[in-house]
């Protein structure tokens, strides 16, 4: 298994994700976690290692310091990385997990049909580029020709 610094694989193609993603950069305290679109061979290849099917993935995942979190853990251990009053949601671990990942299965089952799809990845603008993983070296790479981040390519 591959060990390296906090990564949040994620649905590329799901609008609600790539929101998702865009609210983890900004209210970071701290610019370290990484991100790889499932549908990439980095995203692919970080579901398979930890025993996910890259075909039918229906949570996003969080690796942080070896462990891997899911649905609502993911959601809440990263939430620690937030600043300001955004690290408060950390408090939502008071409710029962079978409660908070009901609810976050709820929102998953309905994501493509209540905040639509995209037809492709997101690509982020070039100071973020540093942060996805793509291809199976699971190094950050520069790709060509980026786009600001949210615009399709």
């Amino acid at each position: 298994r591959l060990q390296l610094r906090d990564i949040v694989v994620f649905d590329g193609i799901c609008n609600l994700c790539t929101r998702s993603v865009k609210f983890i950069l900004k209210h970071e305290a701290e610019h370290r976690i990484l991100f790889a679109p499932l549908q990439s061979p980095a995203g692919a290849r970080l579901l398979s290692d930890h025993g996910f099917d890259p075909n039918n993935a229906s949570t996003f995942i969080f690796i942080s310091e070896g462990a891997l979190y899911t649905k609502s853990a993911a959601a809440i251990r990263i939430a620690s990385h937030f600043k300001g009053v955004w690290k408060l949601a950390r408090l939502l671990r008071l409710i029962p997990r079978p409660l908070r990942d009901w609810g976050y299965d709820m929102v998953a089952r309905s994501r493509y049909q209540w905040f639509g799809k995209s037809d492709s990845c997101m690509v982020p603008t070039p100071d973020l580029e540093s942060r996805f993983l793509y291809d199976e070296s699971m190094q950050p790479s520069a790709r060509r020709s980026p786009q600001p981040l949210g615009r399709r390519h």
